[in-house]
């Protein structure tokens, strides 16, 4: 996957906003809340994505992904793809959406209802 693709899939989730911060990261939120990073890391696309905790433990240890840096480090479940082999796009793109759905599912009741989830 590459940045554009990433820029894409996010897109299409529903109720995303796209906002460019931290550095020319493209940052992927739904009600306010971030879901998904796309940044630079040595001049390749970096995918930064919450995770459960069995994934986080789980892929922690896979080459090319790591705890996300700040995040990880401040205690969040949030895991960084950062270099090859990481992971097929079809697994990353799963783990992106479920990054989605678990912020949508920390969402207030009435943010959901605003925002039709």
């Amino acid at each position: 996957m590459n940045r554009e693709e990433f820029n894409t899939f996010c897109a299409a989730l529903p109720q995303t906003t796209h906002v460019v911060q931290w550095g020319n990261a493209d940052v992927w939120k739904v009600g306010g809340k971030v879901f998904a990073i796309c940044g630079w890391n040595d001049g390749k696309d970096a995918f930064t994505f919450k995770a459960r905790p069995i994934a986080f433990e789980v892929l922690s240890d896979q080459p090319g992904i790591r705890p996300a840096p700040y995040l990880a480090s401040r205690g969040m479940k949030w895991l960084q793809q950062y270099d090859a082999p990481g992971l097929p796009d079809e697994e990353l793109k799963a783990h992106l959406q479920d990054s989605y759905d678990m912020v949508v599912a920390k969402l207030t009741k009435k943010k959901r209802a605003e925002l039709g989830l």
